[in-house]
């Protein structure tokens, strides 16, 4: 009776045993392929509270003023302008940094290309004077003088915008100034003392 048992005992462990051995080997021809377990991600953790997040949040390293956009500039403008003949103008000092120069923003209806001379005056009464040619187009234009280390207070500083016939020939069209007292020749004002400060001729 006890043998029969020890031989019962014998084959139920063969029994068990059998699967398990088969499943550790796995399929046939896996031999030779290795299996690599992805790395266990890390457990969910809930966002940080909101004075966390300002603490992770980098500190800002410039200004607003000079995100994207360098150094900020000052800009006085006079108010537009505008001639019977179709001229429109709009002169500007701006100051950016260590450096000022002049700008005027026009626009040609007259059918004619122009002439214009555009004017910075310094603090010590020197002249910074430059020539553009204004197209026909009757699309908006600008004229700008170089850029000059700043002399003085900024605000010191004026220009003048003056628009004539080609070469010289013909009367004076328009005379534009970054100053409401430096007025208009010959032209009638299209704006007010409102527009001032802006630099827009669309």
């Amino acid at each position: 009776m006890n043998l029969r048992l020890l031989a019962l005992a014998g084959v139920v462990a063969c029994a068990v045993a059998l699967p398990l051995a088969v499943a550790s080997a796995g399929p046939v021809g896996d031999k030779d392929r290795t299996v690599v377990r992805a790395p266990a991600r890390e457990s969910v953790r809930p966002s940080p509270r909101q004075e966390d997040a300002k603490a992770l949040s980098p500190a800002p390293t410039e200004s607003p003023l000079l995100l994207g956009l360098g150094l900020a500039t000052a800009v006085r403008c006079g108010p537009e302008l505008s001639s019977p003949e179709g001229i429109e103008a709009q002169t500007c000092v701006l100051t950016q940094g260590q450096d000022t120069w002049a700008r005027s923003y026009y626009r040609n209806a007259t059918g004619q290309i122009l002439d214009s001379s555009l004017s910075l005056m310094k603090p010590d009464g020197r002249t910074l004077q430059l020539h553009c040619a204004v197209g026909s187009e009757d699309e908006p234009g600008m004229c700008e003088t170089p850029r000059e280390r700043t002399e003085g207070e900024p605000t010191a500083y004026a220009a003048v915008a003056e628009f004539a016939a080609k070469s010289g020939r013909g009367p004076l069209l328009l005379r534009a100034g970054s100053d409401s007292e430096n007025g208009s020749e010959n032209a009638s004002e299209s704006g007010s003392g409102d527009n001032s400060g802006t630099s827009a001729i669309s």
